[in-house]
């Protein structure tokens, strides 16, 4: 009888697997695929909350046909980075789908930060205008990183206008993010100046139940579009009021989230971005409409990466085995 044993990938581990986000985009557009014909299980996430405005959250997951399934324990804590530490860490548990057996235990950080960027990217094909080619980052950590990464791969970017509350973080990220996508990124000292002048809008916050949001209307152009990765915290009632189409990754998790005090004065979604993915619901129909995707990040997302994380770590010889 074989011992059944698993695979541990830290951060270093699941990042030298060397999956790029091009790849990435690919495998979440298949698995909203399969989502849109009812072929994935995904409950909304249960989560507890030790500290104000802080969340740990268990997301499982099943994609059948992607031989996917687990659980990622992921928590967000917004006081982390003045102490040095990541806001968003955690853990994914990958599950043989034939044993149920862990086969592997592997950082979350790295795969939450690109995935979600992923995600953005995923619904900007179908949202936002082709010709897009301006963008505006509000918060210059992570998720302002990957997010602009995902959409330059799919965007001709030509400009990028960035802002933080930290001044050093965003002197670092202009420095940076103009280097490694060789664009003009431009840094602003409004979150106004950040918004006005951009086709693509990524706003990427700490999440927050009670937000003091900041942008107002008619900061978001006509024809713009915007990922609110930080669900409505940055945006004000009115400016959300003007979007002409508001989408999200999974309308019964965004209904189970206003019932947990969330999205109090956020309109409802026109449509899950599974729908619009496979063309049941419309993406943009006219150049002049401001369109927003306000994904929650669901765990298929993740069980769309891991299993190929985990295949490539296994033929590249990375990470520890551990014994059950």
């Amino acid at each position: 009888m074989t011992t059944p044993r698993l695979l541990y990938l830290s951060r270093a581990d699941v990042e030298a697997a060397g999956l790029d986000l091009p790849a990435i985009i690919g495998l979440l557009e298949a698995a909203f695929r399969e989502k849109a014909e009812g072929r994935v299980e995904m409950p909304p996430k249960p989560g507890i909350h030790p500290r104000p405005e802080s969340f740990i959250h268990a997301m499982p997951c099943a994609i059948p046909s992607m031989r996917a399934a687990g659980v990622k324990w992921v928590s967000g804590y917004p006081a982390n980075p003045a102490r040095g530490l990541p806001y968003i860490s955690g853990l994914v548990i990958l599950n043989d789908d034939d044993t149920g057996l862990p086969v592997a235990v592997m950082d979350a950080t790295w795969i939450t930060a690109y995935r979600t960027g992923a995600a953005t990217a995923v619904a900007a094909r179908r949202l936002a205008r082709p010709d897009s080619a301006t963008v505006g980052v509000l918060a210059c950590g992570v998720q302002g990183r990957t997010n602009l990464t995902a959409l330059a791969a799919c965007f001709r970017i030509t400009r990028v206008f960035a802002y933080d509350v930290v001044r050093e973080a965003q002197e670092r990220y202009v420095r940076e993010m103009s280097g490694a996508l060789g664009v003009e990124v431009v840094g602003v000292t409004a979150p106004r100046d950040a918004v006005v002048g951009a086709d693509l809008v990524v706003t990427s916050g700490p999440i927050l139940k009670q937000p003091t949001p900041t942008i107002g209307p008619d900061w978001l152009q006509p024809g713009a579009f915007a990922s609110a990765v930080d669900f409505d915290s940055y945006w004000k009632p009115d400016a959300l009021a003007q979007i002409d189409r508001l989408a999200t990754d999974d309308l019964p998790q965004f209904r189970f989230y206003r019932e947990m005090g969330y999205f109090q004065r956020t309109p409802e979604p026109y449509a899950s971005l599974d729908e619009i993915v496979t063309g049941r619901k419309p993406g943009r129909e006219r150049d002049d409409e401001r369109t927003m995707a306000m994904n929650l990040g669901v765990a298929m997302d993740d069980m769309a990466v891991a299993p190929e994380v985990y295949r490539r770590a296994v033929e590249r010889g990375l990470g520890t085995w551990l014994r059950l």
